[in-house]
């Protein structure tokens, strides 16, 4: 059974539809692109899976559950976690309070329990700490653990919101974005990071990014999406190769044009035809 399936997913807003009918099923630890041009509703998706908006049409179902305008605490609760393109971080907190101030999930103690400070507070406390701790070696962020969060560099700020989302212990990860802002070096690293998250944690993770290396990098199947419509779905191989894909991204006037562009730019750089040097 897929752990989460859009069934013609419409949303608009004022008038103007912006997803429609999007229709895809992602399986149990898979490692799911959706990529696209700005603008194209990618995000629009996220929210509507984790319940920030309301689908005006179509149902999402989580584990074959309908939970198509669930609020987000209780999508969250249910097993989905988030990132955002905007990093959202407590920023005068530290980086380990960061972490540990989404682990309601785990959370035993109750109101009188924080109040009195008594064994199961000082319980909850410990499996806090332990269990950010864990997230933040994976993340390689655990040395700057008492740090403030606004003091880290902008990829380690992603990193560090990707280890909070995962203190939910979540069974599907969505990822907006996370390798904005990140270097060449940094990205390698992501991916790496995102491959753990399904090979050792058995997560599902559906990931949307416009660093298309790391989208071909770790995805094994992608859905694309254009002014809120799919465009095209397949693994990696297929879908960079597609002319809609091309036409999408490039701007190409024809689908003839856009897949003479990809033969041109996927040539060794020593057979491509002498011209301009880019700006």
């Amino acid at each position: 059974m897929s752990v989460l399936v859009l069934e013609k997913i419409e949303k608009i807003f004022g008038g103007l539809r912006a997803i429609g009918g999007v229709s895809f099923a992602v399986e149990p630890a898979q490692i799911f692109g959706l990529i696209g041009p700005n603008g194209a509703g990618k995000t629009t998706i996220f929210n509507v899976v984790t319940g920030v908006y309301r689908p005006d049409g179509g149902r999402v179902r989580f584990d074959g559950e309908d939970i198509s305008g669930w609020p987000p605490a209780k999508v969250a609760a249910r097993g989905i976690a988030r990132t955002f393109q905007n990093i959202r971080l407590f920023r005068s907190m530290t980086v380990e309070q960061n972490v540990m101030v989404a682990g309601f999930r785990i959370h035993q103690a109750g109101l009188l329990s924080a109040v009195l400070r008594n064994q199961r507070y000082r319980d909850d406390e410990r499996e806090f700490r332990r269990r950010a701790a864990e997230l933040l070696d994976i993340f390689k962020l655990k040395e700057l653990a008492g740090e403030p969060a606004d003091s880290l560099p902008y990829g380690s700020q992603r990193r560090l919101e990707i280890a909070r989302a995962l203190m939910l212990s979540p069974k599907l990860l969505l990822l907006d974005e996370p390798a904005a802002g990140m270097n060449s070096q940094e990205a390698m690293e992501l991916e790496k990071q995102i491959r753990f998250l399904r090979d050792e944690l058995r997560l599902t993770v559906v990931l949307v990014e416009h660093n298309m290396s790391v989208v071909m990098a770790v995805c094994e199947n992608i859905h694309v999406l254009d002014h809120g419509e799919t465009i095209a779905e397949g693994p990696p191989a297929q879908v960079k190769e597609h002319p809609k894909v091309l036409a999408a991204y490039l701007g190409e006037e024809s689908e003839e044009q856009a897949v003479a562009d990809l033969e041109a730019v996927s040539r060794p750089l020593h057979e491509r035809p002498e011209g301009p040097a880019d700006g």
